[in-house]
């Protein structure tokens, strides 16, 4: 199984979904190994958005990000982060399909309600920024053999 790292962006916080973005997840039959609401610092943004500092609207992706608090979650299933990445939906919220996150919640390119890993890679790296190694959980829910088939599961 794979872990990957989903966070619920200020935007999503605003319009008071979190509750139902955690719940589509949570509904596919991932698991939440970690969760927690966190205030980003510009130092930890500047290192998650390395890719982005030299971007001219770079100051907008840090005033959006820090506008509020965030809830950060560590998600995990089978093939968890591309997954998760179907069940968000493309970056650009007006192009996002409707059924997806940002499909159905969002308008905006940058306001768009949630931020998914992009690789099993990054998923791995992002998690161990946000997550010190106890706040992340191997458990096995009930209800496992109902969402995989044995073979699926030892793959």
């Amino acid at each position: 199984m794979q872990t990957t790292l989903v966070i619920i962006k200020p935007s999503g916080i605003q319009r008071e979904i979190a509750g139902e973005i955690i719940s589509r997840f949570e509904k596919k039959g991932l698991i939440i190994a970690g969760m927690k609401m966190m205030r980003l610092t510009e130092k930890l943004l500047r290192e998650h958005y390395a890719h982005l500092v030299e971007r001219p609207f770079f100051p907008l992706l840090l005033k959006s990000m820090m506008a509020t608090p965030v809830i950060v979650m560590a998600i995990k299933g089978v093939d968890a982060v591309e997954v998760v990445r179907a069940i968000t939906g493309v970056t650009n919220a007006r192009k996002a399909l409707p059924g997806t996150i940002r499909g159905d919640f969002g308008m905006s390119g940058q306001e768009n309600i949630v931020h998914a890993s992009d690789s099993p890679e990054n998923a791995a790296i992002e998690i161990a920024r946000f997550f010190s190694a106890d706040e992340v959980f191997d458990y096995t829910p009930l209800v496992l053999p109902a969402l995989y088939s044995p073979d699926e599961l030892n793959a």
